[in-house]
C-alpha cells in the first residue's frame, strides 16, 4: 500500500531525452506532430496540467522540443531531442530503382545463403514472416514487371510480326513501364521503405562505412554532452524499432568518448522499446552491432532496459538480445533487464481488436499513449515523475502509487 509521504528526492524533476529513430522519412517534424496528437490522448487518462513546446531545428543532426508536465505535488521538465536522419533516409529511398532493386535483392540472397533468415525464424517466426513478406513483396514488384514485358514481347512478335529484336525492346520498354506504374502501389505497402532500409543495416553491421555513423557520432557527441551538464535527473535513450540497432552504437561509442559517462550525476538508461536488433544481430557477420551490444551489456553504470510484446510482430518477444545473437559477455553482464509489455492492459479491448493485424501502428504503440493506464505508457515514462527503471522493475506498484488526480504518493519498500 503506498503512503502518504513523498520523498522529493526520490521524484525525477528533469529528464532528458534523446530519441533515435527508425528508419522513417518523416523526421524530427512527423514524430513532433505523432507526439503532440498522442499525448492529447494520454491526458485522457491522467489529468495533468501539461504545455509542449513547437519543434525546434538544432542543427542537421539534432532537433529538439520541451514537455512541462504537473501533478497536484510533483513537476516535471523535459527536453526531448531528436536525433535526425530524415534528410539521410529520404535521399536513400530517392536513389534510381535501378541502383535499390539490386541492393535488395542482394540483401535477400545474403540472407539465405548465410542462414541468417533460418536463424530469424527460430528466434521469432512472427518477425521471420515479417520480414518475408516485405522480401517477396519486392520479388513479386520484379516478377509482375518481367511478366507484363514478356507478355508485351511475345504480343508484338505474334500479333505485329515485328522482329525478335524489336519484339525485346518493346518487352523491354513495357517491362520497365509496368516497375514504374506499380511504385505507387510498392511506396504504399512500404516495400520501398523496409528493402532500402536492411542492405544499409546489413552494410553498417558488418562494419563497413555506412549511412548511420553520421548519426551516431552525433548522438553520442549530445549524449555525452548532456551527461556532462549535470541538468537532468535522469536520461533516457529511446530506440524505437530499427533506432533499436543504432541507439546501442550511439550509447557504446559517447563510452568510448567518455568512460565515465554514466558516473557523472544523472543516471542513464538505454530504453529499446521493440527493437528489430536481434533481426540482423543474427547474421554472423554483424561485428560492429555485437561489439556495440557487448559493450553495453557489460557497462554498469548504464541501465538497458529492452522491453518487448508479444503481441508486436516487428520485435523479438521473449529474447534475449545478448546471448540470443550470439554475444557471450561473460560474467561481468549486467544488461538489459528484459521488460515484457502487454498491449492488452493498455488498450480498449474494441480497438486492441482492431489494431492487432496492422502490424506497423502495434509496432508504433511502444511511442504512442494509451487508452488505460498501465504499467507501460510511454507519455508517463518521458514526462512522469517516476524513473523508467521503477517502472520497468516494479511497474504494478508504481501504477497503485499514483491516486485517480495523478497525485504520487510513495509504494512502501
Amino acid at each position: 500500500m503506498p503512503t502518504n509521504d513523498v520523498s522529493a528526492d526520490s521524484l525525477i524533476r528533469r529528464r532528458h531525452v534523446l530519441y533515435v529513430e527508425g528508419y522513417d522519412p518523416q523526421g524530427a517534424e512527423g514524430y513532433h506532430h505523432l507526439f503532440s496528437r498522442s499525448f492529447r490522448r494520454f491526458l485522457k487518462n491522467w489529468p495533468l496540467q501539461t504545455s509542449i513546446s513547437d519543434m525546434q531545428i538544432d542543427s542537421d543532426d539534432l532537433a529538439h522540443w520541451t514537455i512541462d508536465a504537473k501533478g497536484p505535488n510533483w513537476q516535471v521538465a523535459t527536453r526531448y531531442d531528436f536525433l535526425r536522419q530524415e534528410q539521410m533516409i529520404r535521399a536513400n529511398m530517392a536513389e534510381p530503382l535501378w541502383r535499390q532493386v539490386p541492393r535488395a535483392v542482394g540483401w535477400i540472397v545474403d540472407y539465405l545463403l548465410t542462414g541468417t533468415i533460418v536463424r530469424v525464424f527460430r528466434a521469432s517466426w512472427q518477425y521471420g514472416l515479417a520480414l518475408v513478406y516485405f522480401q517477396v513483396l519486392l520479388l513479386l514488384w520484379i516478377a509482375l514487371s518481367v511478366v507484363g514485358g514478356w507478355l508485351a514481347a511475345r504480343g508484338a512478335a505474334q500479333f505485329a510480326g515485328l522482329s525478335d529484336i524489336a519484339s525485346i525492346a518493346v518487352g523491354v520498354m513495357i517491362g520497365f513501364g509496368c516497375f514504374l506504374a506499380l511504385r505507387p502501389l510498392a511506396d504504399y505497402l512500404q516495400v520501398v521503405q523496409i528493402n532500402s532500409h536492411w542492405p544499409y543495416l546489413v552494410g553498417y553491421a558488418r562494419g563497413r562505412p555506412s549511412c548511420f555513423d553520421r548519426p551516431i557520432e552525433a548522438g553520442a557527441l549530445q549524449l555525452v554532452a548532456t551527461a556532462k551538464g549535470n541538468d537532468a535527473d535522469e536520461i533516457i535513450v529511446v530506440g524505437h524499432s530499427g533506432g533499436g540497432v543504432i541507439a546501442p552504437a550511439v550509447v557504446a561509442r559517447a563510452l568510448e568518448l567518455d568512460p565515465e559517462l554514466g558516473r557523472h550525476g544523472p543516471r542513464v538508461v538505454l530504453l529499446t522499446p521493440g527493437s528489430l536488433m536481434p533481426g540482423v544481430g543474427l547474421h554472423r557477420g554483424a561485428a560492429k552491432v555485437h561489439a556495440a551490444v557487448e559493450r553495453v551489456a557489460v557497462e554498469p553504470s548504464v541501465l538497458w532496459i529492452d522491453a518487448q510484446a508479444r503481441k508486436d510482430w516487428l520485435n523479438f518477444w521473449d529474447f534475449d538480445p545478448v546471448a540470443g545473437i550470439g554475444v557471450d559477455a561473460g560474467a561481468r553482464r549486467c544488461n538489459p533487464l528484459i521488460w515484457n509489455v502487454r498491449f492488452r492492459d493498455m488498450l480498449h479491448p474494441e480497438f486492441y481488436g482492431r489494431l492487432r493485424w496492422n502490424l506497423f501502428r502495434m509496432h508504433y504503440q511502444f511511442i504512442m499513449a494509451n487508452d488505460m493506464r498501465a504499467p507501460y505508457d510511454y507519455c508517463m515514462l518521458v514526462s512522469g515523475p517516476v524513473a523508467v527503471e521503477d517502472w520497468a522493475r516494479r511497474g504494478p506498484e508504481m501504477l497503485a502509487a499514483f491516486t485517480a488526480d495523478a497525485a504520487y504518493t510513495e509504494p512502501r519498500a
